[in-house]
């Protein structure tokens, strides 16, 4: 249901949620989850599946979710299907309202488990006509305000809207990077044992948490890696007192410009020391930052687990699971960095490798959950490169 700013209430007595846009544009519907309001910029995802990873993915943070795939909250919640601790999105827009579970590892409703996460979310509205209008205009801020007795204040929701500065310049990896030192030894999901543990590491990782999905570390253990995952904020000194093999930069959220202003100053450091280096999306930008380039804010961003990336060095083509509103400027890198991969959607950056140091970085995801994992040989990659440099050193 959508109209512009003139309609001040609902169409019908059974609305209970409205989303406003900041052009004014609002969408009624029916809310779920916690009630309240909230306010952030509205992307889109296409993923068809694991809703649950996408709204526990840190990189979302100040960020309100639209699902294009209009049945969500089918397969229900669990406890295994989450990336952080909490819910790190602001929101979610859904098409069909939430279902009853109807999946064996269920455990639970996704409007019960939102409500459990402090996450506010809309159904019943035309998700079609709010992407392409993302596609058209970019991202907008939005408020979703969810109301059980159906009253809303439609004026100070656009005002609240209008007033969010965006994220364009925002450091939010402070916000979801966690407080203290932490030792992983968790290794991937699979449907007979579930997770499994690290029992013999042959080298060691400092991973630092801008907003690190859980499933990165594991897939980083899962290839032999002992891994300490450190705050944002580590200095050099902080990481260097581990004695690591190798170090890795985390997804996150937020401008990488901003994030850049503590944590540049760090990788440069890393840079010099010769170690090997792997950065995942925001750690991605934050390598290219380091190493001179540039990035931007994107018209609408990449977030789905269908996006085709083509790797250069190879030609292969794989599919890949992406959230990012951020790019690298391929134009602004140095003589001594290549593109290693690229979108074959607008043909942005997604992949970048030094010439003369055993450093490199891509845009996807390739730890998936969720998505394929066309992509997991990046961390056999990061493994293998890091032996290598211990045998040479």
């Amino acid at each position: 249901m959508t109209d512009s700013i003139a309609p001040l209430v609902p169409p019908s007595d059974d609305i209970t949620a409205v989303l406003v846009l900041d052009d004014g544009t609002v969408f009624w519907g029916f809310g779920f989850g916690r009630e309240g309001d909230t306010v952030g910029e509205v992307c889109f995802n296409t993923s068809m599946t694991g809703y649950q990873e996408i709204l526990t993915d840190p990189s979302y943070a100040g960020q309100i979710i639209t699902f294009t795939f209009p049945h969500i909250g089918n397969t229900g919640i669990n406890a295994e299907d989450v990336e952080t601790r909490e819910s790190a999105a602001r929101g979610l827009v859904v098409r069909d309202n939430v279902t009853e579970p109807a999946n064996f590892r269920a455990e639970g409703h996704l409007h019960n488990w939102a409500e459990s996460q402090g996450l506010i979310g809309i159904s019943g509205i035309d998700t079609r006509k709010l992407t392409r209008r993302i596609r058209e205009r970019g991202a907008p801020t939005g408020v979703i305000a969810y109301s059980a007795e159906g009253t809303f204040d439609v004026p100070a929701l656009l005002k609240q809207a209008q007033d969010w500065p965006g994220l364009e310049g925002m450091d939010l990896a402070k916000d979801v990077t966690r407080d203290d030192t932490d030792k992983w030894t968790g290794t991937r999901w699979d449907i007979k044992d579930g997770y499994g543990a690290l029992t013999n590491a042959d080298v060691h990782v400092v991973a630092v948490d801008y907003g690190a999905k859980d499933n990165i570390l594991r897939c980083l253990a899962e290839t032999g890696a002992k891994v300490t995952v450190v705050p944002a904020t580590a200095t050099f000194d902080d990481i260097m007192a581990h004695k690591p093999d190798g170090v890795f930069l985390s997804n996150g959220p937020g401008d990488p410009a901003a994030t850049g202003e503590y944590a540049l100053p760090v990788i440069e450091k890393l840079i010099q020391t010769g170690l090997p280096i792997f950065g995942i999306c925001l750690g991605h930008q934050l390598l290219a930052l380091a190493f001179g380039g540039d990035t931007y804010k994107m018209h609408q961003g990449h977030r789905g687990a269908n996006h085709p990336v083509q790797d250069l060095r190879t030609g292969k083509v794989e599919i890949t699971s992406m959230n990012h509103g951020f790019s690298v400027d391929g134009d602004s890198l140095p003589k001594d960095v290549s593109i290693s991969h690229i979108s074959l959607f607008d043909k942005t950056v997604c992949g970048i490798e030094h010439a003369d140091k055993p450093i490199f970085s891509v845009q996807q995801h390739p730890e998936a959950s969720p998505g394929p994992q066309d992509s997991f040989y990046l961390f056999d990659q990061f493994m293998d490169m890091i032996k290598t440099h211990k045998k040479t050193a």
